[in-house]
């Protein structure tokens, strides 16, 4: 670990609650940066899954037949 790195985790742990939930949002949103290509294609395949399913191209599956698969 850096001196930096330590200085600033020290400093993070003398904080008041409130603005310690603060620093991690914002820590964990600078993390959690989405790829819009990755994103348009799950859209684009979100798209073409539903409307293969109202032109009756593909079928739902009931839930009771489903929900088995979720248990693992």
């Amino acid at each position: 670990m850096t001196t930096l790195v330590a200085q600033l985790e020290s400093e993070a742990l003398k904080l008041k609650p409130a603005e310690k939930i603060h620093l991690t949002e914002v820590l964990l949103s600078s993390l959690d940066k989405p790829d819009e290509a990755v994103e348009q294609k799950w859209a684009d395949e979100s798209e073409r899954r539903y409307r293969a399913y109202k032109n009756g191209d593909s079928k739902g599956i009931p839930l009771d037949q489903f929900s088995p698969r979720l248990s693992v």
